[in-house]
């Protein structure tokens, strides 16, 4: 099954930043978070897994393949930012279209794909609208859409729920677990939420101050076992 991800002695500075990861193994269909504090460095991991950056020293695999010299259209990753990064000029569906146009999909089976994520995430109603006039959750969706039109084997999500009031954030928890059960693609995702990390994840990575300090099942992630560092930042301490 494809959508591993294998971290190994990894070491990137971006600015006067620098994070280390010395090893972390991500299975292909688990939904991994990633935990840790303002500025710890969880986005750049994330960016770095999907090829964004230059890698100093070490090595970031997706199915065993160096994601350094791999060519995007083979890197089979999905990815939602924060912000969701829609195009402002372009509706609602030809955000959803944009990647099957860049891939050179015939029209035919664009149309019937972009029609289906639609329907799946409910927005047939703003398929001609901007994204301006639309809303949060409306624009969470249609960037999910246009990331999973092209079917990846690699979500990944920057604090993908941070942004939305409480009711639409648990009406989003419910949609991934749909989109995880309907795609079963692996899901790695950036939170600050500990309740977050908890609900939806497998296992849980906590970064703080540029370093992995552990990996751990979600169910564990309250463990009195852990480090004195970490308990703090759990509010253990």
């Amino acid at each position: 099954m494809p959508g591993s991800i294998d971290v190994h002695n990894l070491m990137v500075t971006r600015g006067e930043f620098t994070l280390h990861v010395n090893d972390l193994h991500i299975e292909p269909g688990e939904v991994f978070a990633i935990l840790g504090t303002t500025g710890s460095g969880k986005t750049v991991l994330m960016e770095s897994i999907a090829g964004a950056y230059p890698i100093e020293h070490g090595s970031i695999l997706l199915d065993g393949k160096d994601v350094d010299g791999l060519p995007i259209q083979q890197r089979h990753l999905g990815i939602l930012y924060q912000d969701y990064a829609l195009f402002p000029h372009m509706t609602v569906r030809d955000n959803i279209a944009y990647g099957l146009k860049r891939h050179k999909v015939p029209r035919e089976e664009i149309a019937k794909r972009v029609s289906q994520m639609l329907e799946l995430f409910e927005i047939e109603h703003i398929a001609k609208r901007l994204p301006g006039i639309i809303s949060g959750g409306e624009a969470q969706r249609c960037a999910l859409a246009r990331a999973l039109v092209l079917e990846p084997d690699i979500l990944i999500l920057d604090e993908p729920f941070s942004a939305l009031d409480p009711t639409t954030k648990q009406a989003m928890y419910r949609m991934l677990r749909c989109i995880h059960n309907q795609f079963g693609c692996t899901i790695v995702f950036v939170t600050h939420d500990f309740h977050e990390a908890q609900t939806l994840a497998d296992r849980v990575g906590i970064i703080l101050n540029g370093r992995l300090q552990c990996v751990v099942p979600a169910n564990e992630l309250f463990d009195q076992s852990h480090s004195p560092e970490i308990r703090k930042f759990l509010g253990m301490a």
